[in-house]
């Protein structure tokens, strides 16, 4: 992996699930000493073989957007950081616009958590608008 960095939330199996560290809560906010950083070349991915893929982006700008499309075609689950657009921001109305129909055309799902991640799927697989224990 190049210049992925995963973090971890320092009580490994806390008082919350997985997805609630990934999707976030309604919780108090985390601070930056509660994770941990993990080196991903620890991470020995070479063996396992999977159908699909979470794949993580960040979308500075549309040219972003045809890897993203790319992946989602492939059959990859792909979660997108857009904290550099604002939900206003004309360029994001269309590089939203451009990803539903991505997510259309492949029977996939797409939602937009919070202000800062969009979440595109391919087809087979759906993001709950519930959040868990809730």
């Amino acid at each position: 992996m190049s210049d992925v960095k995963l973090k971890r939330i320092a009580p490994a199996l806390g008082d919350m699930g997985l997805m609630s560290k990934i999707l976030g809560d309604s919780g108090p906010s985390r601070q930056t000493e509660d994770y941990v950083e993990l080196d991903a070349s620890n991470f020995d991915t070479a063996t396992v073989e999977a159908e699909r893929q979470v794949r993580i982006a960040r979308i500075s700008g549309s040219a972003d957007v045809i890897d993203i499309k790319d992946a989602v075609y492939e059959g990859d689950i792909v979660i997108a950081d857009i904290t550099r657009h604002s939900t206003q921001d004309r360029t994001m109305e269309q590089i939203s616009d451009e990803l539903k129909q991505v997510a259309t055309e492949v029977g996939g799902d797409i939602v937009q958590k919070d202000d800062d991640q969009l979440i595109i799927t391919p087809a087979g697989v759906t993001v709950s608008r519930e959040r868990l224990g809730q």
